[in-house]
């Protein structure tokens, strides 16, 4: 069984993590290494998944639309670099400090949930996070899951364990 899903984790890993709530375009600054990243990933045809905790909707620091719209600039952007965007993005939109849920990383709903909407088995799936709960989310779904350098290039990262 090889792989045919990457999951991504969003803040540290695709965009630089300030250490506070990235939640406009005009803040979202795309890493080094991503777009080649994802273009080499398409290549080998497979599935790109992009998970992330957005617990600043639950604190009222913004709201399901600011991330789609965040998201939806995301998509553009990757098509206008000549990627294909990502297959889904999934996210949790709750706080732990405010309320209790199933989908906050480090639970693996989100994870769970990918794999059946693309029908992948555990096993052909590998989730990249900057956080020991990316890794615990990843592990709670039977995935294996990799700690990356936190805002760094992803392209180095992935480019040995995939190759």
């Amino acid at each position: 069984m090889g792989i045919k899903m990457v999951i991504l984790d969003r803040d540290g890993v695709i965009n630089h993590d300030p250490g506070d709530y990235t939640y406009t375009w005009e803040n979202f600054k795309v890493l080094p290494g991503v777009v080649e990243s994802i273009k080499y990933l398409q290549e080998k045809g497979l599935k790109l998944v992009l998970i992330t905790n957005q617990g600043g909707i639950a604190k009222g620091r913004y709201n399901k639309e600011d991330v789609d719209k965040l998201h939806n600039s995301f998509q553009f952007y990757l098509r206008k670099e000549g990627a294909r965007p990502f297959h889904k993005i999934y996210y949790c939109p709750h706080h732990d400090a405010i309320e209790n849920c199933l989908c906050r990383k480090p639970k693996g709903l989100m994870v769970e949930k990918a794999l059946a909407d693309f029908a992948i088995a555990s096993g052909e799936a590998i989730f990249f996070g900057d956080s020991e709960r990316d890794v615990l989310a990843a592990e709670a779904a039977s995935v294996k899951g990799v700690k990356v350098e936190r805002n760094g290039n992803l392209f180095e990262a992935i480019r040995g364990i995939l190759d």
